[in-house]
């Protein structure tokens, strides 16, 4: 009886984990969404919902403890075990890109942009669809998906660095617009941010299956 509760206990952990996730990527569509439909009022709420994500996070963490110092979990349990607490790290900060991105947006106010971007949406659709399905890969198991998921966030940063020289070139050529181009940097390197550490989810995923820790990927950011 205690091991199956114990099994249940382990597989909840892992059912919070997709729902954090499913938390932060409907941080990261909003914050942009808001960002490009210069909604101040969806960015204050982001802002404000972080909490949420937090909280969640902490309670992930604190079952994870617990399992730890009440049944001794060996092998490929604590792997698990490990990985979510990784895991979770990973999503939390990812919720604070996204929440940079909505304070940038209430920082920008009702303004227009300096310049509109088709690489920021394109990079937050990437992230989020990095991030769907390499939590999947965590669910299934799946270490080939989520090292394939690794060289996909060369995409991103091909995507950050056309962005960075288009508002690099636009500060050049109006001074005025320094401060609009520096806001929509910050968002960009957020997403590429977010992207890395995507595949800081995805090594955990391969550890989790396969026992080795392997970097793969690294940023050129």
């Amino acid at each position: 009886m205690g091991r199956l509760v114990y099994h249940k206990d382990l597989q909840s952990l892992e059912d919070d984990v997709l729902e954090l996730t499913g938390m932060v990527m409907e941080s990261i569509d909003k914050s942009v969404k808001s960002l490009v439909n210069r909604d101040i009022k969806a960015g204050e709420e982001i802002v404000r919902d972080d909490i949420h994500i937090n909280n969640k996070r902490y309670d992930i963490e604190e079952k994870c403890l617990l399992l730890i110092a009440t049944q001794q979990p060996m092998a490929v349990d604590l792997r698990v075990i490990a990985a979510i607490l990784s895991i979770i790290t990973d999503l939390e900060r990812m919720a604070d890109h996204a929440e940079g991105t909505a304070k940038i947006n209430v920082m920008i106010g009702d303004g227009p942009l300096a310049k509109s971007l088709e690489e920021i949406p394109r990079m937050s659709e990437l992230a989020i669809s990095m991030l769907d399905r390499c939590i999947q890969a965590f669910k299934n198991r799946d270490k080939d998906t989520a090292r394939a998921i690794c060289d996909e966030d060369d995409a991103v940063d091909d995507l950050y660095e056309k962005a960075y020289e288009k508002l690099l070139q636009l500060m050049i050529n109006d001074p005025k617009t320094i401060e609009g181009a520096t806001y929509l940097m910050w968002v960009a390197h957020n997403l590429e941010r977010i992207a890395d550490r995507v595949t800081n989810i995805a090594e955990r995923v391969v550890f989790m299956v396969t026992g080795k820790l392997e970097e793969m990927n690294v940023s050129k950011y």
